[in-house]
């Protein structure tokens, strides 16, 4: 029987959470390598050395920040593909769950386009593993959809839709003038159905 968490349990997760989500903001912010541990552990109000409780360092830490957001996706996606049987509606679901990820996490997601290569040998083959099995939950469900289409073009579409979802929130921010964010994920709804092919304007 597992016993529920401590309250010292909790509160250190709640610090390695922090920990993730401040690490994310500044390395968005300054690049990996123009943020240290210290300031790390500022943004949360604890010490750089107290930082090593959580992470062996700081690359560690781009690892598993890295890694945590790769295993989210797949794990969301898997659950948006094993809602249906129908392939039209998981690709739809797949949509709707990477443009809420692009919009929540846009500091993680600036992170890797920039600092992917900052990662130790065995983080990076691991967060490499797991996008390529989250884009295959894609192409899966665009060959159900479409048996007869070529696969390399299937995943061509898929890859190509989420550079255009990941694309878009770099340059959303929200002040006056720049559109809401249900505006923005109306829109890219609408483009990144339409690069499928499942759109309203796609290739049917």
């Amino acid at each position: 029987m597992t016993r529920p968490p401590t309250e010292r349990g909790r509160a250190k997760a709640d610090r390695h959470d922090a920990l993730l989500r401040e690490a994310a903001r500044l390395f968005a912010e300054r690049g990996f390598h123009g943020v240290s541990l210290e300031d790390i552990g500022a943004a949360v109000g604890v010490s750089g050395p107290a930082v090593y409780r959580h992470f062996a360092g700081k690359q560690a830490l781009l690892g598993a920040l890295l890694t945590a957001v790769s295993e989210r996706l797949l794990s969301g996606g898997s659950a948006v593909v094993a809602a249906t049987d129908d392939p039209r509606e998981q690709l739809r679901g797949l949509v709707s769950f990477h443009v809420d990820f692009a919009l929540a996490d846009s500091d993680v997601i600036r992170v890797q386009d920039r600092d992917l290569a900052s990662l130790g040998d065995g983080d990076r083959r691991t967060v490499r593993r797991l996008q390529r099995e989250y884009a295959e939950l894609w192409v899966g469900a665009l060959a159900a959809d479409a048996p007869d289409a070529d696969p390399d073009e299937l995943r061509t579409r898929a890859y190509a839709c989420f550079g255009l979802i990941n694309s878009t929130p770099h340059s959303v921010r929200r002040r006056a003038g720049r559109p809401s964010d249900a505006a923005v994920r109306r829109l890219l709804t609408d483009m990144a159905l339409a690069a499928l092919g499942i759109g309203d304007r796609g290739v049917p």
